[in-house]
């Protein structure tokens, strides 16, 4: 009776599974010629590190398309280990971090080429891994250079030249953007190439060149030297065991991974990446921008990599030495929190019945649209406890198991940013509080993974940030001028039960001081896209304009202001993230496309729930308008 077996109710994968996991993990250990290899399969993305592999987990009822995905995750990083020789990529590697980003893309490439020109089955499965990847960074849809990476254009480019495959359909446009540009500069480079393919050291020299040619000699550096000795055997036998490098980091967390740390979460990797991606936006220096100006006959500097991309960030910071992100239980004892969660229940007395029915109706629409159905009479799967006398009366009846079905209702995480400003003193940040913690309990009920932070300084007026611009001798224009404080009350992977003490920190006397918008913003952003869930939604909850009297007495009027409408636009026009804002007696329509606005801190929880049950429609979010609206 094989169907006996699955049973267990606490199996979360279908038996077939577990034999199609043990064939990938062979085959990433033959390919990468490594016996010593560890592959796991996890829910964290997928990365490398040290003597291991980590594949993404197979959804529940897996398709061809998934199973080719996870063969093309594992594909990608045993040829990597196979045919990639860390010291060589080292020693030939620009020092520009844009120039970095392309020679490290275009390894990587090499690396799955190889493998793709000697079995069509990996470059078939490479193929999937990718079309998944761009699909992913919705790159689809871009309509200008500024918001298609170089590195990946110039790396499926590569890829084109060393396999004769196309670009995958979801990264089509990114390549067609670029592609005369670089063909124009590059196109004897790229031909070049594939003469060399087998040799990493002078398919590096070669990468170099053609940097040089896509006007990026400034950062390459002087040129090593090539070894041969060192070269020999190269990509037969490379010293791989230590690559940690970072450079055979995948994008969208597929092999996202550093080695100095095997156990590091999906969050930490990804939020490297979110940093790797801002600072290779750089723009060239003032000195190059004015001798391309002075030259005859050169082009429009729009016709130069990243020049096109966003002005560099004009918001400055004196110090982060005194910045701190803590978690409510570093602030306050066990004890203290108790008598602090006690207090806000009673404030919330008056307001959890409303507070309840609201979240309610919520989960009853997230519910509906969850769809949840089952199954049965399956040969396998979870026992079916109405039909139990099957197995009692004939224990050879094969149809008395279940399964439940996959829903339409995609992985989703929320996280509540909450002003933590001394004027949401008193029954601002009771009632924030309250919604908070009603709606985590819900959504968690529903499903949906909810994080609660807020935002403050750890002084008034400056802090020991002042007290070394002070000691410094008053510099001008030393931008922010105060001492952050970033709080954690409950993480998006901790149940309720556990952080529902955290919440009446909020209730602390000497908490609650000034808000800095823009650098809060940017922080809970950068930790939603740390998150492997496929729909992130960031709701801001704040009183009023961003306001730190030190630092507005040193800077220009509008200097907080001005960072955080920077902050907005980024998030509401180049992230994945959506976006909402809640203003408790503040107009914040003029800063955020999708904002409400309500007068007295009653109508709190209504808005909350009204917008997330407006999100959680089937409406798609690019199809509705995306406007403000003004309650009360």
């Amino acid at each position: 009776m094989a169907g006996r077996s699955n049973s267990n109710p606490g199996r979360q994968n279908k038996p077939a599974t577990l034999p199609l996991k043990q064939a990938i993990g062979s085959a990433v250990k033959a390919l990468s010629a490594d016996s010593e290899l560890e592959v796991a399969f996890s829910n964290d993305p997928a990365g490398m590190a040290g003597n291991k592999i980590r594949l993404q987990e197979l959804p529940r009822n897996f398709t061809m398309r998934d199973i080719h995905i996870t063969r093309g995750q594992g594909d990608s990083m045993a040829l990597r280990r196979a045919c990639h020789n860390a010291a060589t990529h080292a020693r030939f590697s620009p020092k520009g971090e844009n120039a970095r980003a392309i020679y490290d893309a275009v390894e990587q490439t090499r690396c799955e080429s190889l493998g793709s020109q000697r079995m069509v089955g990996i470059g078939d499965n490479i193929d999937a891994m990718l079309e998944e990847r761009y699909r992913r960074k919705d790159l689809a849809q871009v309509s200008s250079r500024d918001e298609a990476p170089l590195e990946d254009a110039v790396a499926l480019m590569v890829r084109e030249r060393l396999t004769g495959r196309k670009p995958p359909k979801s990264a089509e446009k990114l390549v067609e953007l670029w592609r005369p540009w670089v063909e124009d500069k590059a196109g004897p480079d790229l031909d070049n190439l594939a003469t060399t393919v087998e040799d990493q050291g002078k398919f590096s020299l070669q990468i170099r060149d053609l940097l040089s040619h896509l006007d990026m000699a400034d950062e390459i550096g002087e040129d090593p030297q090539e070894d041969p000795e060192e070269q020999e055997g190269s990509t037969e036998e490379p010293d791989n065991r230590n690559d940690t490098s970072g450079d055979a980091e995948q994008d969208q967390g597929e092999q996202e991974a550093p080695a100095q740390d095997e156990q590091l979460s999906g969050e930490e990797q990804q939020a490297g990446e979110t940093e790797g991606d801002e600072s290779s936006m750089e723009q060239m220096s003032d000195e190059d921008m004015a001798a391309d100006s002075e030259e005859p006959g050169t082009q429009d500097r729009q016709d130069l990599p990243f020049s096109n991309q966003p002005p560099k960030e004009e918001y400055a910071v004196f110090t982060r030495a005194f910045d701190e992100t803590v978690t409510a239980e570093d602030l306050c004892d066990q004890e203290e929190l108790d008598r602090l969660r006690g207090f806000l229940d009673k404030q919330l007395s008056t307001l959890s019945g409303a507070v309840s029915r609201l979240a309610n109706r919520l989960q009853r629409k997230l519910m509906a649209q969850q769809n949840r159905s089952w199954d049965f009479d399956l040969e396998e799967g979870i026992i079916d406890s109405a039909r139990l006398h099957r197995v009692v009366i004939d224990p050879l009846q094969p149809l008395a198991f279940k399964w439940e079905q996959d829903t339409e209702f995609r992985d989703t995480v929320v996280t509540l940013l909450l002003d933590n400003s001394g004027s949401m003193r008193g029954r601002p940040i009771t009632v924030a509080a309250t919604c908070a913690d009603i709606l985590a309990r819900t959504l968690e009920r529903c499903g949906v993974k909810v994080e609660i932070l807020g935002f403050t300084t750890k002084a008034w007026k400056g802090g020991k940030s002042r007290e070394s611009w002070l000691e410094a001798g008053k510099p001008a224009n030393p931008g922010r001028l105060n001492d952050l404080r970033h709080i954690i009350y409950k993480s998006a992977d901790a149940p309720w039960r556990r952080s529902k003490r955290n919440l009446g920190l909020m209730m602390r006397e000497g908490l609650l001081k000034e808000n800095i918008d823009g650098e809060a913003l940017d922080w809970a952003h950068k930790r939603l896209l740390a998150r492997p869930e496929q729909r992130r939604i960031l709701m801001m909850i704040s009183d009023g304009a961003p306001v730190d009297d030190c630092t507005l007495s040193v800077n220009p009027g509008n200097y907080l202001e001005k960072h955080l409408r920077r902050q907005i636009e980024e998030i509401e026009t180049r992230s994945p993230v959506e976006l909402i804002a809640i203003g408790i007696g503040h107009d914040v329509t003029r800063y955020y496309s999708r904002a409400v606005t309500i007068v007295d801190a009653e109508e709190l929880a209504g808005a909350m729930t009204d917008q997330l049950a407006d999100l959680f429609d089937e409406t798609p979010a690019a199809e509705r308008p995306r406007r403000g609206r003004k309650f009360g």
